[in-house]
Protein backbone atom coordinates (compact mmCIF):
# COMPACT_ATOMS: atom_id res chain seq x y z
CA UNK A 1 0.00 0.00 0.00
CA UNK A 2 1.37 3.61 -0.72
CA UNK A 3 2.20 5.73 1.80
CA UNK A 4 -0.18 8.89 2.13
CA UNK A 5 1.81 12.47 2.66
CA UNK A 6 -0.23 14.90 4.51
CA UNK A 7 0.61 18.79 3.89
CA UNK A 8 -2.90 20.02 3.83
CA UNK A 9 -2.24 21.90 6.92
CA UNK A 10 -0.50 25.69 6.17
CA UNK A 11 2.82 25.67 7.53
CA UNK A 12 3.38 28.73 10.30
CA UNK A 13 4.26 32.18 9.29
CA UNK A 14 7.94 33.81 9.97
CA UNK A 15 8.83 35.34 12.98
CA UNK A 16 5.76 36.68 14.72
CA UNK A 17 5.19 40.78 14.61
CA UNK A 18 5.50 40.93 18.20
CA UNK A 19 9.01 39.05 18.15
CA UNK A 20 10.09 40.49 14.92
CA UNK A 21 9.88 43.79 16.70
CA UNK A 22 11.36 42.94 19.53
CA UNK A 23 14.22 41.68 17.70
CA UNK A 24 14.67 44.98 15.82
CA UNK A 25 14.21 46.97 18.76
CA UNK A 26 16.95 45.36 20.63
CA UNK A 27 19.29 46.07 17.49
CA UNK A 28 18.76 49.09 17.02
CA UNK A 29 19.44 49.97 20.43
CA UNK A 30 22.56 47.78 19.92
CA UNK A 31 23.76 49.80 16.85
CA UNK A 32 23.10 53.45 18.44
CA UNK A 33 24.83 52.16 21.23
CA UNK A 34 28.00 51.32 19.40
CA UNK A 35 28.17 54.35 17.66
CA UNK A 36 28.48 56.59 20.30
CA UNK A 37 30.20 54.03 22.73
CA UNK A 38 33.05 53.53 19.67
CA UNK A 39 33.07 57.21 19.27
CA UNK A 40 33.57 58.24 22.86
CA UNK A 41 35.88 55.28 23.08
CA UNK A 42 38.34 56.50 19.77
CA UNK A 43 38.09 60.00 21.20
CA UNK A 44 38.59 59.15 25.12
CA UNK A 45 41.93 57.22 23.01
CA UNK A 46 43.62 59.91 21.81
CA UNK A 47 43.06 62.52 24.11
CA UNK A 48 43.95 60.73 27.09
CA UNK A 49 46.92 58.66 25.14
CA UNK A 50 46.18 55.46 25.46
CA UNK A 51 46.28 53.14 22.15
CA UNK A 52 44.54 50.33 24.08
CA UNK A 53 41.48 52.30 24.28
CA UNK A 54 41.77 53.48 20.55
CA UNK A 55 42.17 50.11 19.40
CA UNK A 56 38.57 48.95 21.95
CA UNK A 57 36.81 51.85 19.83
CA UNK A 58 37.98 50.23 16.45
CA UNK A 59 36.49 46.85 17.35
CA UNK A 60 33.24 48.48 18.64
CA UNK A 61 33.17 50.16 15.17
CA UNK A 62 33.39 46.50 14.11
CA UNK A 63 30.14 45.71 15.97
CA UNK A 64 28.15 48.06 13.46
CA UNK A 65 28.41 45.49 10.76
CA UNK A 66 26.65 42.33 12.79
CA UNK A 67 24.07 45.09 13.67
CA UNK A 68 23.43 46.34 9.76
CA UNK A 69 23.87 42.50 9.19
CA UNK A 70 20.71 41.30 11.77
CA UNK A 71 18.73 44.46 10.64
CA UNK A 72 18.73 43.61 7.26
CA UNK A 73 19.01 39.64 7.30
CA UNK A 74 16.16 39.55 9.31
CA UNK A 75 13.34 41.14 6.74
CA UNK A 76 13.91 37.82 4.81
CA UNK A 77 14.62 35.25 6.99
CA UNK A 78 11.43 36.30 9.48
CA UNK A 79 8.87 36.17 6.15
CA UNK A 80 6.61 33.06 5.36
CA UNK A 81 7.01 30.49 2.85
CA UNK A 82 5.58 31.29 -0.27
CA UNK A 83 5.67 29.75 -4.12
CA UNK A 84 8.97 30.23 -4.33
CA UNK A 85 10.31 29.49 -1.84
CA UNK A 86 8.27 26.38 0.34
CA UNK A 87 10.73 26.15 3.06
CA UNK A 88 10.75 29.67 3.65
CA UNK A 89 13.73 31.72 4.20
CA UNK A 90 15.35 30.26 7.59
CA UNK A 91 18.24 29.42 5.83
CA UNK A 92 19.40 33.26 5.90
CA UNK A 93 19.85 33.21 9.70
CA UNK A 94 22.14 30.85 9.41
CA UNK A 95 24.15 32.37 6.70
CA UNK A 96 24.28 35.71 8.96
CA UNK A 97 24.59 33.53 12.38
CA UNK A 98 27.82 32.36 10.41
CA UNK A 99 28.76 35.58 9.10
CA UNK A 100 28.73 36.93 13.06
CA UNK A 101 30.65 34.22 14.29
CA UNK A 102 33.40 34.85 12.00
CA UNK A 103 33.28 38.53 12.61
CA UNK A 104 33.75 37.67 15.88
CA UNK A 105 36.94 35.56 15.29
CA UNK A 106 38.02 37.81 13.58
CA UNK A 107 37.85 40.24 16.49
CA UNK A 108 39.44 38.09 18.90
CA UNK A 109 42.15 36.99 16.42
CA UNK A 110 43.15 40.99 16.34
CA UNK A 111 42.95 41.25 19.92
CA UNK A 112 45.72 38.70 20.01
CA UNK A 113 47.56 39.80 17.12
CA UNK A 114 47.53 43.30 18.88
CA UNK A 115 48.56 41.88 21.95
CA UNK A 116 51.60 40.33 20.90
CA UNK A 117 52.67 43.10 18.71
CA UNK A 118 52.32 45.61 22.01
CA UNK A 119 54.66 43.13 24.43
CA UNK A 120 57.13 42.20 21.45
CA UNK A 121 57.56 46.16 21.33
CA UNK A 122 57.52 47.40 24.47
CA UNK A 123 56.26 50.84 23.61
CA UNK A 124 54.51 51.94 27.00
CA UNK A 125 52.12 54.92 27.94
CA UNK A 126 50.86 56.00 30.66
CA UNK A 127 47.00 56.98 30.35
CA UNK A 128 45.20 59.60 31.56
CA UNK A 129 41.25 58.93 33.87
CA UNK A 130 39.24 59.52 30.25
CA UNK A 131 40.54 56.22 29.26
CA UNK A 132 39.63 54.60 31.81
CA UNK A 133 36.09 55.79 32.33
CA UNK A 134 35.48 54.79 28.59
CA UNK A 135 36.81 51.20 29.42
CA UNK A 136 34.87 51.20 32.76
CA UNK A 137 31.59 52.62 30.45
CA UNK A 138 31.91 50.06 28.01
CA UNK A 139 32.01 46.71 30.14
CA UNK A 140 28.78 47.96 31.54
CA UNK A 141 27.30 48.62 28.84
CA UNK A 142 27.76 46.51 26.56
CA UNK A 143 27.36 43.62 29.24
CA UNK A 144 23.24 44.88 29.87
CA UNK A 145 23.31 44.66 25.83
CA UNK A 146 24.38 41.25 26.10
CA UNK A 147 21.79 40.35 28.56
CA UNK A 148 18.86 42.20 27.13
CA UNK A 149 19.87 40.68 23.68
CA UNK A 150 20.17 37.27 24.70
CA UNK A 151 17.07 37.31 26.31
CA UNK A 152 15.14 38.11 23.20
CA UNK A 153 16.89 35.48 21.32
CA UNK A 154 15.88 33.06 23.43
CA UNK A 155 11.98 34.07 23.81
CA UNK A 156 11.99 34.14 19.44
CA UNK A 157 14.40 31.72 18.70
CA UNK A 158 16.78 33.40 16.43
CA UNK A 159 20.29 32.09 16.49
CA UNK A 160 21.69 34.96 14.79
CA UNK A 161 20.69 37.70 17.72
CA UNK A 162 22.07 35.26 20.14
CA UNK A 163 25.54 35.60 17.81
CA UNK A 164 25.25 39.14 17.95
CA UNK A 165 24.56 39.10 21.94
CA UNK A 166 27.97 37.40 22.33
CA UNK A 167 29.33 39.77 19.93
CA UNK A 168 28.37 42.33 22.66
CA UNK A 169 29.87 40.33 24.90
CA UNK A 170 33.29 40.01 23.16
CA UNK A 171 33.62 43.73 23.70
CA UNK A 172 32.79 44.02 27.14
CA UNK A 173 35.48 41.16 27.48
CA UNK A 174 38.04 43.02 25.59
CA UNK A 175 37.22 45.80 27.66
CA UNK A 176 38.66 44.36 31.02
CA UNK A 177 42.09 43.75 30.13
CA UNK A 178 42.39 47.72 29.07
CA UNK A 179 40.48 49.19 31.88
CA UNK A 180 42.77 46.47 34.17
CA UNK A 181 46.03 47.80 31.89
CA UNK A 182 44.72 51.75 32.03
CA UNK A 183 44.49 51.18 35.66
CA UNK A 184 47.87 49.35 36.39
CA UNK A 185 49.76 51.77 34.09
CA UNK A 186 47.81 54.88 36.05
CA UNK A 187 49.20 53.16 39.51
CA UNK A 188 53.03 51.41 38.47
CA UNK A 189 53.60 52.63 34.57
CA UNK A 190 55.99 49.68 34.58
CA UNK A 191 53.90 47.08 34.90
CA UNK A 192 51.97 48.30 31.85
CA UNK A 193 52.25 45.09 30.11
CA UNK A 194 49.24 43.20 32.04
CA UNK A 195 47.26 44.71 29.36
CA UNK A 196 49.11 42.48 26.51
CA UNK A 197 48.78 39.58 28.64
CA UNK A 198 45.04 39.92 29.48
CA UNK A 199 44.31 40.80 25.85
CA UNK A 200 45.60 37.51 25.19
CA UNK A 201 43.48 35.40 27.30
CA UNK A 202 40.53 37.09 26.32
CA UNK A 203 41.37 36.68 22.99
CA UNK A 204 41.51 32.55 23.00
CA UNK A 205 37.86 32.90 25.24
CA UNK A 206 35.99 34.77 22.31
CA UNK A 207 37.82 32.70 19.40
CA UNK A 208 36.48 29.45 21.59
CA UNK A 209 32.96 31.19 22.01
CA UNK A 210 32.83 31.97 17.96
CA UNK A 211 33.95 28.67 16.91
CA UNK A 212 30.67 27.22 19.80
CA UNK A 213 28.72 29.46 17.64
CA UNK A 214 29.95 29.03 14.22
CA UNK A 215 30.17 25.03 14.64
CA UNK A 216 26.16 24.24 14.93
CA UNK A 217 25.71 26.59 11.67
CA UNK A 218 27.95 24.71 9.90
CA UNK A 219 25.89 21.66 10.11
CA UNK A 220 22.67 23.46 9.48
CA UNK A 221 24.23 24.35 6.28
CA UNK A 222 25.29 20.37 5.43
CA UNK A 223 21.85 19.63 5.67
CA UNK A 224 22.71 18.23 9.54
CA UNK A 225 19.66 16.75 11.17
CA UNK A 226 18.42 17.01 14.66
CA UNK A 227 19.90 15.25 17.93
CA UNK A 228 18.65 11.60 19.00
CA UNK A 229 17.00 13.33 21.97
CA UNK A 230 15.30 15.30 19.75
CA UNK A 231 14.19 12.94 17.75
CA UNK A 232 13.12 10.50 20.32
CA UNK A 233 10.57 13.45 21.78
CA UNK A 234 8.89 13.69 18.09
CA UNK A 235 8.71 10.00 18.21
CA UNK A 236 7.03 10.11 21.61
CA UNK A 237 4.80 12.95 20.65
CA UNK A 238 3.70 11.61 17.72
CA UNK A 239 2.66 8.42 19.42
CA UNK A 240 1.03 10.01 22.12
CA UNK A 241 -1.91 11.20 19.11
CA UNK A 242 -4.49 8.76 18.92
CA UNK A 243 -4.63 6.53 16.47
CA UNK A 244 -1.08 6.51 16.02
CA UNK A 245 0.32 2.23 16.31
CA UNK A 246 4.11 3.11 15.23
CA UNK A 247 6.72 5.35 14.09
CA UNK A 248 9.59 5.08 12.27
CA UNK A 249 12.00 7.21 9.32
CA UNK A 250 11.95 10.01 11.11
CA UNK A 251 14.28 12.39 9.30
CA UNK A 252 14.83 16.10 10.01
CA UNK A 253 16.99 19.26 9.12
CA UNK A 254 17.19 22.60 10.27
CA UNK A 255 15.89 25.90 8.26
CA UNK A 256 17.12 28.93 10.47
CA UNK A 257 16.79 28.28 13.91
CA UNK A 258 13.52 26.14 13.31
CA UNK A 259 13.33 22.11 12.37
CA UNK A 260 11.80 20.32 9.67
CA UNK A 261 10.45 16.86 10.41
CA UNK A 262 9.48 14.11 8.03
CA UNK A 263 8.18 10.75 9.44
CA UNK A 264 6.17 7.58 8.80
CA UNK A 265 3.28 6.79 11.14
CA UNK A 266 1.46 3.55 10.91
CA UNK A 267 -2.24 3.29 11.36
CA UNK A 268 -5.12 0.94 11.31
CA UNK A 269 -4.76 -0.49 7.50
CA UNK A 270 -8.81 -0.30 7.74
CA UNK A 271 -9.28 3.15 8.32
CA UNK A 272 -10.97 5.30 5.89
CA UNK A 273 -8.61 8.17 3.95
CA UNK A 274 -10.50 10.72 5.42
CA UNK A 275 -9.98 9.14 9.33
CA UNK A 276 -5.95 8.78 8.26
CA UNK A 277 -6.06 12.13 7.00
CA UNK A 278 -7.50 13.57 10.17
CA UNK A 279 -4.80 11.56 12.29
CA UNK A 280 -2.01 13.13 10.15
CA UNK A 281 -3.10 16.34 10.91
CA UNK A 282 -3.11 16.05 14.62
CA UNK A 283 0.53 14.43 14.43
CA UNK A 284 1.55 18.03 12.14
CA UNK A 285 -0.08 19.90 15.11
CA UNK A 286 1.68 18.25 17.85
CA UNK A 287 4.76 18.30 16.45
CA UNK A 288 4.44 22.02 15.29
CA UNK A 289 3.27 22.78 19.12
CA UNK A 290 5.69 20.69 20.97
CA UNK A 291 7.16 23.46 22.54
CA UNK A 292 10.39 22.87 25.16
CA UNK A 293 12.98 25.12 23.38
CA UNK A 294 12.00 22.61 19.97
CA UNK A 295 10.74 25.16 16.82
CA UNK A 296 9.01 22.33 14.74
CA UNK A 297 7.93 24.54 11.49
CA UNK A 298 6.69 21.93 9.32
CA UNK A 299 5.93 18.28 9.59
CA UNK A 300 4.96 15.91 6.51
CA UNK A 301 3.21 12.66 7.77
CA UNK A 302 3.42 9.68 5.51
CA UNK A 303 0.51 6.92 6.45
CA UNK A 304 1.15 3.48 6.18
CA UNK A 305 -0.99 0.44 7.20
CA UNK A 306 -0.08 -1.25 10.41
CA UNK A 307 0.42 -4.81 9.08
CA UNK A 308 3.52 -7.26 9.07
CA UNK A 309 5.39 -7.06 6.59
CA UNK A 310 6.70 -10.19 4.28
CA UNK A 311 10.69 -11.06 4.54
Amino acid sequence: MASMKNRSIDRPPGLRHGDRASAVRVTWAGLIGNLLLAGFKLMAGLLGHSEAVTADGVHSLSDLTTDLAILIGMRYWSKPPDEGHPYGYGRIETVVTAGIASALALAGLGLGYRAFVDLSSGVRRVPGWLPLAAALLSIVSKEVLYHWTVAVADRVGSSALKANAWHHRSDALSSIPVALAVGVAMWRPDWAFVDSVGAVVVSVFILATAWKLLRPELGKLADQGADQATIDRIVQAAKRVPGVRGVHLVRSRFVGSSLGVDLHVTVDPEMTVRAGHEIAEQVKRALVGLGGGLRVSDAVVHLEPDEPHED
